[in-house]
Order: C-alpha cells, then sequence, then structure tokens
C-alpha cells in the first residue's frame, strides 16, 4: 500500500478514532483509488500532455488532478455501486487529499471544488412489536451454550437500540447486572451509560454465569459475547445468527440493525421523547434520530385509516 495512504489510514485510527469499520471501507476505496490511477496509464488523461501519474514508487500524488479524480468517480458508477457507497468512495478521496494538503505534503487540494454526490436517505425498516416477539422467542428454543448466549445478545440488543459494532465490542465489566445499566462506547469512542429492562437482564446473567463460562477458551476473556471457538464475537457472526433466527421466526427482512430500529420505533410509539431516544441510540444529532418519526407518522396514518369512520 501507498506509505501516504498508510499515513493517513493511521491518522484517521489515533487522532480521530475512527472505528474498524470505517477505517476498513476507506482503506479499500482508497486502494481501489491507487489501483485506478496505477492502471489508468502514465497520464490523467491519455493521450494528453499531463505529467505521469506513476513513478517507480507509486502513485505521484501531486500530479493527480480533478480531472483524474473525476475519471475515477466515472469509473466506479459504471461498476453499478449503490449510490451510498460511491458517495462513501467519493467522501474517502476527498478526507485524503485534504488530509495531505494538512500535511504540507500538496499545495492544493485537487478536490476542493469537487462536489460530493447526493443521496437519498432511505427509511430504516423496523418490524412489528410481534415480530420482535416471535424473534427474540426462537433462542429460547435452544438450551445450549449458543442459545443461551443467542437469546442475551437479541433481548439486549432490542432492550438497548445499540448498534451491532457496540453489543460485539462489550467487554465483561461494561455490565452492570445489579444496576441494570450496559456502558458501550459509540462512534468515536464517545461513551455512553444505557438501562436495561429487567427480562434483558435475566437472560445476560444466566448467560454470564451459565452458559458463557461453557464457551470461552481463556478465563482472561474479557469480550462478553464470545464465538464457539472462545473468543470475541464479530458483525459477521452476528448477522449470521440474526438472519437465522429470522428464518425460523418467519421474519422475512432482517438486517443487522433492524432491532435497533424497531426500538426507537417502539419507544417513539408508545410515547418516549425525541430526545431521550436521541441520547439512548447515540445519535450525535438529533436530525438523525428523526427520521424514525417519519416511521411514526406512517403507523399514525394506518392507525387512522383503519380507525376514522370516513377513512
Amino acid at each position: 500500500m501507498d506509505h501516504q495512504i498508510q499515513a493517513f489510514l493511521n491518522y484517521l485510527s489515533v487522532q480521530k478514532n475512527f472505528s474498524d469499520n470505517t477505517l476498513a471501507a476507506y482503506h479499500n476505496d482508497l486502494t481501489q483509488f491507487e489501483e485506478y490511477l496505477a492502471s489508468a496509464g502514465q497520464s490523467a488523461v491519455p493521450g494528453d500532455d499531463a505529467p505521469p501519474l506513476v513513478g517507480a514508487e507509486g502513485v505521484l500524488w501531486q500530479a493527480v488532478n480533478k480531472r483524474a479524480i473525476i475519471n475515477f468517480i466515472l469509473f466506479i458508477k459504471e461498476k453499478k455501486y449503490a449510490p451510498a457507497t460511491v458517495a462513501r468512495k467519493v467522501a474517502a478521496v476527498k478526507s485524503f487529499f485534504h488530509y495531505l494538503v494538512a500535511e504540507n505534503v500538496l499545495p492544493s487540494d485537487p478536490t476542493a471544488t469537487l462536489d460530493s454526490p447526493r443521496v437519498g436517505r432511505s427509511l430504516p425498516r423496523a418490524i412489528s412489536e410481534d415480530e420482535v416477539d416471535a424473534l427474540l422467542a426462537e433462542p429460547a428454543k435452544d438450551t445450549s451454550a449458543e442459545g443461551v448466549r443467542d437469546k442475551a445478545m437479541l433481548e439486549l440488543l432490542y432492550a438497548t437500540g445499540m448498534r451491532v459494532s457496540e453489543l460485539v465490542s462489550l467487554n465483561m465489566d461494561d455490565v452492570s447486572l445489579a444496576s441494570g445499566y450496559i456502558r458501550c462506547f459509540g462512534k468515536n469512542g464517545k461513551e455512553r451509560t444505557i438501562p436495561t429492562h429487567p427480562e434483558a437482564i435475566a437472560a445476560l446473567e444466566i448467560y454470564i454465569k451459565e452458559a458463557r463460562p461453557r464457551l470461552i477458551s481463556s478465563p482472561d476473556e474479557q469480550a462478553l459475547f464470545v464465538n464457539h471457538r472462545g473468543t470475541r464475537l464479530t458483525r459477521q457472526g452476528f448477522w449470521l445468527i440474526i438472519k437465522e433466527y429470522a428464518r425460523k421466526a418467519g421474519i422475512q427482512e432482517i438486517t443487522p440493525h433492524t432491532l435497533r430500529h424497531s426500538f426507537a420505533t417502539h419507544m417513539l410509539n408508545n410515547g418516549a421523547n425525541l430526545r431521550d431516544v436521541q441520547e439512548l441510540l447515540g445519535h450525535a444529532s438529533i436530525t438523525t434520530t428523526q427520521i424514525y418519526t417519519h416511521l411514526t407518522h406512517d403507523q399514525m396514518r394506518k392507525t387512522y385509516d383503519r380507525a376514522h369512520p370516513r377513512a
């Protein structure tokens, strides 16, 4: 990998405290950008008089101009990526050049006048309270250590609305069974403490006391939720787990964040304050939380259409 890209990723990790998932995405995006420039020939546009883009030691970043970057954007659009993916790749490139200017590697930023692609925001899908009940009932049918773990995970996820990345990052000392609170670390390492209801605490207590000791590979393991090898469960591992339980429960559409979306929607449907839900979800801006009000409006319309005599 180009040493400037590696330095940029190190900067994002150490100074900006980006999550592992975001770092992995930026790593892939900038590697693709580097490979595109390397394969584009010896100039920004074949046949022109621009200086070479690639030297003996890799990409010559001072030679990369706005035209070359636009060509890269056209290239990735031809790949039929989702609009959000294209927007993220462009954001990665823009952030990288901004960093190069800040570090005095480049005198000016070729992306400074480059507009970011607009992405329409899709509404998150929540499942009904009955569907949540059906989903959470599935792992209870499995009395193995893994089944007890899965019951605790799903109960905790719906009880707190935390992100899956936050769930799998939990350590043993983040849980207070006595007080009924969970400490988690969100985006950019921001810490928050979330209350948890007794049913989720009970499922957690059974898992911690009875199932987890049978799963861990070492008594020194700090991860709260572990896989069959006894080490920390990954987001990908959780995705496989919830997808299987959704299939058994007859739920057609599921994503790793379905329970988070359902938590927010059900809380608002039942009268929770928007600001409180913002705090529980760990959203930096209430604008992000407001997207769930659209879902409650949809529910309001269904109730109105069903109940009003003239609807």
